[in-house]
């Protein structure tokens, strides 16, 4: 059975910035391995469904509660990879940070937090699923405006 993982890709808009160059990422710094950039995810537990862990974990991880943010309807993504020679699935939903001030507290699983556009993000992502993500983030709440 794959290790099932949820999380949000958190974005919040500067006021000061013209579109599309006013949108940031979220991504979080772990504290231990690869010291890898992500989104606020982590794993399922027994008996809870995929959105109240992406819930769950943000919290968490970034102090972000459910008031904090704002989803956005129509956007989920499935990442598949292997860790440690089991299959992952990932799922993320996106959401915007309503205030765009609003501190992030990080659990002891963080080390550092970037707020990043676009370019900057996907260099910190590294791995090309996840840029891939980001893009289609950035690209739907671009295609979301014009409507």
């Amino acid at each position: 059975m794959a290790l099932r993982a949820c999380g949000f890709v958190i974005f919040r808009r500067l006021a000061q910035q013209p579109p599309p160059d006013n949108i940031e990422f979220l991504l979080l710094q772990t504290s231990d391995g690869e010291h890898h950039w992500t989104p606020p995810k982590g794993h399922v537990d027994p008996g809870e469904d995929d959105f109240t862990t992406a819930l769950r974990e943000t919290q968490e991880e970034a102090g972000l509660g459910k008031d904090h943010l704002c989803m956005v309807d129509g956007f989920l993504q499935r990442l598949h990879y292997q860790v440690r020679g089991k299959d992952k699935e990932v799922l993320y939903w996106l959401a915007e940070l309503r205030d765009p001030n609003t501190q992030v507290v990080l659990s002891d699983e963080h080390q550092d937090y970037r707020w990043a556009r676009l370019e900057e993000a996907c260099k910190l992502a590294k791995k090309q699923d996840l840029q891939d993500t980001l893009t289609a983030a950035q690209q739907y709440l671009e295609t979301q405006g014009k409507q």
